[in-house]
């Protein structure tokens, strides 16, 4: 049976770039992608995939941003020196044969998604996401596994309960509850984790939540009754695009040693 493993690129090179305390460089930026190599290198030993899917953000605006300018404005850009130095580091996972994709307007996770659930759509084996990235571990309702990589731990349906409170398919209402400041998700205000994960286990999905807390007297009540828009577009964010034109076949993404 083949099995794919579908790799979140910069979740790793970031992570490894961001350990060192050295001020950006370009030596700084070389040293991380060597080490960020040697990552890639392990995961496939570990996993020993048929298929490879390497996904990387395009840059530049995405669909996100169109529907919400806010969207990641407090994040950091990457460091010049990073960016400037990936397309070598491109060049070389392209020399092990493995295809990288960056999608314009479109972020990696958009396309691990969509490749992750065509792949298992088809019944064509076992797939495996390698990311630390909370949006990812919503594919594990649809069959995939999390691996994740800094802690070498497998994330599975028990993992997700145990970590978020509530089963891995309304991980995305849990955080369009929630919102995510890291990608300046908004959600609804004075919406934490738990008082999320409690009104999901209670009621069902978003719009459950909405056709039954919301029309309760309370302040969570009036809270999502006045924020139900930006609730809605917060759920939209926080939702893979599974639709995404890869422009690759599998035969494209298949290791030559299988």
């Amino acid at each position: 049976m083949a099995k794919l493993l579908a790799i979140d690129g910069l979740n790793i090179v970031r992570r490894v770039y961001e350990a060192s305390p050295e001020p950006d460089s370009p030596d700084k930026a070389a040293i991380a992608l060597r080490h960020a190599l040697s990552s890639f290198r392990r995961l496939l030993e570990t996993h020993d995939p048929s298929h490879v899917l390497a996904a990387f953000d395009h840059g530049g605006p995405t669909w996100r941003h169109a529907l919400y300018p806010r969207y990641r404005e407090q994040r950091a850009p990457m460091p010049s020196f990073l960016r400037d130095a990936l397309p070598e580091f491109h060049a070389k996972l392209a020399a092990w044969g493995i295809h990288v994709l960056c999608v314009p307007g479109v972020e990696a996770d958009d396309v691990i998604g969509t490749g992750v659930l065509r792949w298992l759509h088809e019944g064509r084996g076992e797939a495996i996401v390698a990311t630390t990235d909370k949006d990812l571990h919503c594919l594990i309702a649809d069959g995939a596994l999390v691996w994740d990589h800094f802690k070498n731990e497998w994330h599975d349906d028990a993992w997700v309960r145990a970590r978020f409170g509530v089963a891995p398919e309304l991980l995305p209402d849990l955080l369009a509850l929630m919102g995510d400041v890291t990608d300046g998700v908004p959600g609804v205000s004075k919406v934490g984790m738990k008082t999320a994960a409690k009104l999901l286990n209670a009621y069902g999905d978003v719009d459950a939540v909405l056709a039954g807390a919301g029309i309760l007297m309370t302040p969570i009540g009036e809270r999502l009754r006045a924020e139900r828009d930006i609730l809605m577009m917060s759920r939209q964010l926080v939702r893979l695009k599974t639709d995404v034109q890869l422009g690759v076949t599998w035969k494209m993404l298949a290791l030559e040693s299988h």
